[in-house]
């Protein structure tokens, strides 16, 4: 190591700072004609403009249009049922009758007395404009009249209870009940399911509620079918989910050949935008 003082003369600084460095470069060894030197592969991608559809993927559930759980209005016995487990009925068909043997001898019953009352009332309108009856006694008997008739609509209304229509068409499940069975409000009939067209029940970000409307397209996948289906949004819940910050939509697809069924898990693939000068970068 070289000591320098200020009195040591610039020439001999300059030459001990190139003896210097220079024996700390002798040190190095450099490969001769680049020996040793191994090439780099690089891969380039040129980037253009180019159209890219900006979509979100959520998960969602198949309903049935139209679903109702049949039951009796009323407690009695099933006299019948009128269809097959699995089969598909029609708007108006008698799908089960329950024993109303009782509701038709009380409508029997009925219309008897308002024959007599009927009867009665108009005797008593003959004696009025003779002045051989009250006025009281002419209301009293048109109550009657009117009473016994109003009986006779519950008692009606009684007796359509013991007959259950499909009130529309579609495919009835399984039943419930047998002939002879004693039926109530709480006993389940059967299910009936319209299933064409289906909805599907999804749920989105709410930062994505002004992308989606009533119309957006959607397409969606179910386990077991490898076919892509597709609809669109008909309706929206106008009100964000606070636990979850999630908007409800319910979008519809057609179901003609029934391969979609109620309960079935979907995965929804939900176009947002279009962009046409995208710059898309390989990941």
């Amino acid at each position: 190591m070289v000591y320098l003082n200020k009195s040591t003369p610039v020439f001999v600084l300059v030459m001990a700072q190139l003896l210097f460095f220079s024996g700390c470069s002798a040190k190095k060894k450099f490969p001769s004609g680049g020996e040793g030197l191994k090439p780099i592969t690089v891969g380039v991608t040129i980037i253009q403009p180019r159209s890219l559809d900006n979509k979100i993927i959520v998960n969602g559930n198949l309903i049935a249009n139209e679903e109702v759980e049949l039951r009796s209005e009323i407690p009695v016995r099933v006299v019948s049922i009128n269809f097959e487990e699995g089969s598909r009925v029609s708007k108006g068909d008698l799908l089960v009758k329950i024993d109303d043997r009782e509701l038709q001898a009380q409508l029997k019953k009925l219309q008897v007395d308002e024959k007599q009352a009927r009867d009665d009332l108009f005797r008593k309108e003959k004696l009025l404009e003779l002045k051989a009856v009250s006025q009281e006694e002419y209301d009293k008997s048109f109550n009657t009249l009117g009473i016994i008739r109003a009986q006779m609509e519950i008692v009606g209304v009684q007796i359509s209870e013991t007959e259950i229509y499909a009130p529309f068409s579609g495919l009835i499940g399984l039943r419930q009940v047998s002939p002879g069975g004693f039926v109530s409000s709480a006993t389940l009939v059967s299910r009936l399911q319209q299933t064409n067209p289906i909805k599907i029940d999804f749920s989105i970000p709410e930062k994505y509620r002004e992308k989606v409307r009533k119309g957006t397209r959607i397409q969606f996948s179910v386990a077991g079918i490898d076919s892509i289906f597709s609809g669109h949004v008909y309706a929206i819940e106008p009100k964000i989910d606070p636990a979850t910050r999630n908007i409800s939509l319910r979008a519809s697809c057609p179901n003609r050949d029934g391969a979609l069924m109620p309960g079935a898990f979907a995965r929804l693939e939900i176009l947002l935008e279009n962009i046409r000068d995208a710059l898309v970068v390989p990941s």
